[in-house]
């Protein structure tokens, strides 16, 4: 009688080779699906030292820029105070002079 099914020796052995096959497949680690790329912890410690070092540089901008500006209204004051001082001053000579002048034609009108 014939075997209906066909199993003989080489197919026996070629089903066994194809079981380990599919075992072994079955062992073996699967591909996994790519992850979205993730910045490592380097580069996102350095953005956000790079944002505080542009922070702090635009601090101390500004406060660089408000000294700057109260040095120069402290200087327009003094210059004003100075202007005043002289033009009181010249008030003051001119007053006196005035008073000569006013002194010299008294006494030369005697």
């Amino acid at each position: 009688m014939k075997d209906p099914l066909k199993t003989g020796f080489a197919e026996r052995l070629t089903a066994a080779q194809e079981a380990k096959k599919a075992l072994v497949a079955k062992l073996k680690p699967k591909p996994m699906v790519a992850a979205p790329v993730f910045e490592s912890r380097e580069v996102i410690r350095e953005r956000e030292l790079a944002a505080v070092r542009a922070a702090r540089a635009e601090a101390k901008e500004i406060a660089r820029l408000a000294a700057e500006a109260a040095a120069a209204a402290a200087l327009e004051a003094k210059r004003g105070d100075r202007k005043e001082r002289k033009a009181l001053t010249k008030a003051e000579q001119k007053a006196k002079r005035d008073a000569k002048y006013a002194a010299r034609k008294a006494a030369g009108r005697r």
